[in-house]
Formats: structure tokens, sequence, C-alpha cells
């Protein structure tokens, strides 16, 4: 079986710096690469990730660099900055980042382009093996050690599993698919149905409205995501259904906190002014709408969503216009 004993993660922001924690607890030499020099030297001096995972001290037999040559000595590297800033991320490294797996940990959809993001690998970071972490996880609770369970996708599942075996721990369980589609899917469209799900919150429309959201969400992720080619029981797992009953319910979740910030009556400059990180929804939001329309899926929540954070439509108004479609049987 494959063996990954060096790792490095790209990008130290919350998530980035717990999957460095993860991986070292895992017994793996790892580094941990910033692109600012500055965020390099303060983690190096204060073993602490003040901006984005503050009271969590890192490890100090974790190596922190802003040094990109530094890189090639890895076995694995894990992709963690956001899905937005992924393609930056691509070009700054691809003369540094050794023909080794690739371990994409962002949630998203690009928006330049409409792609999923293993595309966008896969065009910046060609002949290397790529596979997708994700799942229910909130970043603070993974670093601390917290029992968390996670989905690794990789089309080759003997990768999979030499990844899932490299990283797991007893508290950090990772079961292998190689339905990468699916994982991707998932990731990406939870994220605005949790937008959709704090404004329900923030306008305090009660617990029922919010289940009924995040379940017809579940029928939107389940709509796209076979229509790309994916299985429905990879949505009904850890990376589309686990990862959706998370991030909708908790105001931990960056995107729940930013709805319930909008349905409270604040802007989005003002909603996103707050968050220490990126809040992937917003731009995901417009993102799953233009593909959802290429390929003739109806997901009218995700449409209600972009149509709020992105089409200057009122709140109130697209609440009314949800509320005022047809009835129908429940089919998914």
């Amino acid at each position: 079986m494959l063996t990954f004993e060096r790792i490095a993660v790209v990008g130290a922001g919350a998530w980035g710096t717990a999957l460095a924690q993860v991986a070292h607890r895992a017994g793996r030499s790892v580094t941990l690469w910033t692109r600012r020099p500055a965020q390099a030297e303060e983690l190096r001096r204060t073993r602490q990730n003040e901006r984005y995972l503050p009271g969590v001290a890192l490890d100090p037999a974790i190596a922190v660099t802003a040094d990109p040559a530094t890189l090639a000595a890895a076995e694995a590297v894990l992709l963690a900055v956001p899905a937005q800033a992924l393609r930056d991320a691509g070009l700054a490294l691809r003369a540094h980042l050794p023909e080794v797996p690739l371990v994409l940990c962002a949630k998203g959809i690009d928006l330049s382009s409409g792609l999923l993001l293993d595309a966008v690998v896969g065009d910046l970071l060609p002949g290397r093996p790529l596979a997708v972490l994700s799942g229910p996880t909130f970043a603070r609770e993974v670093a601390q050690g917290l029992p968390t369970a996670i989905t690794l996708a990789a089309a080759d599942e003997a990768l999979g599993e030499a990844l899932a075996q490299a990283l797991g721990s007893a508290a950090f369980r990772p079961y292998w698919t190689d339905d990468v589609t699916g994982v991707l899917v998932g990731g990406a469209v939870k994220n605005v149905i949790a937008i959709a799900c704090g404004i329900v919150g923030g306008r305090r429309l009660g617990e029922n409205a919010r289940a009924a959201l995040l379940t017809r969400g579940l029928a939107e992720m389940l709509r796209l995501a076979q229509a790309l080619g994916a299985r429905r029981e990879t949505l009904m797992g850890l990376a589309g259904l686990g990862d959706l009953v998370l991030s909708a319910t908790s105001a931990q979740s960056r995107n729940y906190a930013l709805g319930e910030r909008l349905g409270q009556g604040q802007s989005l400059t003002e909603a996103q002014g707050t968050s220490k990180g990126v809040t992937e929804g917003v731009a995901t939001a417009a993102a799953v709408v233009q593909l959802a329309q290429r390929h003739a899926v109806e997901m009218p929540i995700a449409a209600a969503v972009d149509a709020v954070l992105h089409r200057g439509a009122a709140i109130d108004s697209a609440m009314e216009a949800l509320l005022a479609r047809a009835f129908k049987p429940e089919r998914g």
C-alpha cells in the first residue's frame, strides 16, 4: 500500500491549520505553507493562529514556511485555500509542487469558469493524482482533536484508502469513496443552503421552516449531483447530508451566520464584515445557479439565495416567490 510520511498543507487559514494538526496526530511529518511571510513568522514565533483559529496551539513539530521551494519534499499535498483562491494558488505554486497526490480540501465551485474544483486543479496542476476531502467539519473542533468523520474521495480507490490511512486517527475518521463528483457537489451546495437556513433563523420564521428548507435543499443537491453523474448514496452520506446538517443548523457555520445576519436586516457588506474567514457560499451561490442552468436542473432555493446576494432581490420577495410555487408530489 502507498504510504505518505511527509505531508504539506497549502493554506494557513483555520482549515489548513486544523489539517496540519490532523496530519501531525496521525504521525506524519508536516509542513504548513502560507503565502504571507509575516504570517509564517508569527506562527513560528507564537504557535498560535490568532486571526483564524485563536486559542488553539499549533504543535511545535509542525514546520511553518512561506517558501514554496520547501514543498518539493512532500509526498502528498493538502490544498486548503478557499475555493475562489484556488486558481491563484495553483498558478503560484505549480513550479514548486512535486508530482505527488493532491488532496483538495476547499468547498465550492470556481466562479470564473463555472467548473467543479477538480477540473480547476487538473487544469493548473496536471499529471498529479487527485483526491477530495470533505464532510461535516468545523475547523476548531478538528484542531482540538474532537471526534470527526469525513469523506475522502479519489477515482483510484487504492489512493483514497492510502490517504485515509495516512491522515486517520482515533478522533479523525476518513471514509473513502470513488465518487469525486458527488463529494464536490455536496460540499459546494451545502454552503448555499446553509445561507438560506440562516436567513430563516434571522427572520425568526421557525424551526419548521428551517427543516423544510434543509430537506428541500438536499433535494436540490441530489438533483444537481445526479445530473453530473454522481451517485445518490454519496449525497446521503457525510459529504452531503452530514455536511448540510452541520452547516445549516449551527451559528458556528460562517454560511449560516452570514444568512442569519442578512435575515436580521444587515446588508451583504455588513454581514461579511464581521467574518474572519471566507464565507464560501456567497460566490458559490452564483456559480451553482449557472451550473444548474447549464444542465437544466431546477434549484429554486439556490436561485433565491443568489438573487438576494447578487441580484438585489429583497428577502421577503424571494421568500414569497418560493412559497408561491405550485404544490407538487414529493419525488425529489
